[in-house]
């Protein structure tokens, strides 16, 4: 029997409501499950069907298991394309994430005059599509139209060319420091802004400097900020793709059709029709995105710990 104050519900009756708050909680979920699978899931499932088959104007579409994925750690030119995108992994995402920490740092200071203004200075080339500033800076770097050319007219002097195939990579970084610095300044400077204000007035009281301050309060409270712009910079680098794509117009010389990895499979794909090699290496150059960012946070974890 049940006590007083309690309601006796049958056994299947119970069961019957728990089936409809779990289905309840399946239509919240349901949409989101939807639109994943299809708009990745899907598609990653489909790069893998290409990645195992081989199209030929002779023999049409046969089935080659793993062979598609040996040619292309075999590739050079997919290794060309991969070294250059790790030295550009290597030297622009360190600069510009230490000029976006530097900026952060400025703004919170709160000794910056005109810090809002600055603030969306910094942050305004991030709303510039990608496609505009590569065009942009793609002009102002020609030598013979552009902002440099005027510079050598005007001065009677010799400027390098930015768009030559020596300084191409710079180029690219300095477009790509450019669109992304205030990106990632606004995610350090956010995290700086929800730091307890008494952390500071304690360390004051106890006589440290600024210097004392940024190194003992700051940047351990920007230890996670910077592993999140860290790892999606890294990301970014790996797909580098709308600036060498742009810039190829300009400077069809000093930029290949393996430039990138990214360039490589868009070329492989919609230029020689080989759309079961370029599915192969996206997933190459995927697998190998994962798992070196992985290995970034799992180190920068380790350091936290």
């Amino acid at each position: 029997m049940a006590s007083a104050g309690q309601t006796y519900r049958p056994a299947g009756r119970r069961a019957r409501s728990g089936s409809r708050r779990s289905w309840v909680g399946w239509q919240f979920v349901g949409p989101f499950m939807a639109v994943f699978a299809l708009v990745f899931l899907a598609p990653i499932a489909y790069s893998l069907y290409l990645s195992v088959f081989r199209t030929q104007l002779i023999g049409g579409t046969t089935f080659v298991g793993l062979e598609n994925y040996a040619n292309a750690l075999s590739d050079p030119q997919f290794w060309s394309a991969f070294g250059r995108v790790a030295i550009f992994l290597a030297v622009q995402v360190p600069i510009m994430l230490f000029l976006a920490l530097l900026i952060a740092l400025a703004i919170d200071s709160g000794r910056l005059y005109g810090s809002a203004f600055f603030r969306i200075s910094v942050f305004l080339p991030y709303a510039v599509p990608a496609v505009v500033a590569t065009l942009m800076w793609g002009f102002m770097y020609g030598t013979r139209f552009g902002l440099v050319g005027n510079l050598n007219e005007a001065f009677g002097i010799s400027l390098p060319d930015p768009l030559s195939p020596d300084l191409i990579l710079a180029s690219i970084g300095n477009i790509v420091t450019w669109e992304f610095v205030g990106y990632n300044m606004l995610i350090l400077y956010s995290a700086l802004r929800v730091v307890n204000p008494s952390l500071y007035e304690a360390a004051a009281i106890d006589g440290a400097g600024q210097l004392r301050i940024i190194t003992a309060i700051k940047l351990p409270a920007l230890r996670g900020p910077l592993l999140i712009a860290t790892i999606f910079s890294i990301i970014g680098s790996f797909q580098l793709f709308n600036e060498p794509t742009i810039l190829k117009t300009l400077a069809p010389n000093s930029i290949t059709t393996y430039f990138t990895p990214n360039l490589y499979a868009y070329s492989l794909s919609f230029a020689g029709q080989q759309f079961n090699y370029a599915a192969t290496v996206a997933i190459v150059m995927g697998v190998i995105t994962m798992i070196v960012a992985y290995l970034v946070q799992l180190r920068a974890t380790r350091k936290a710990v």
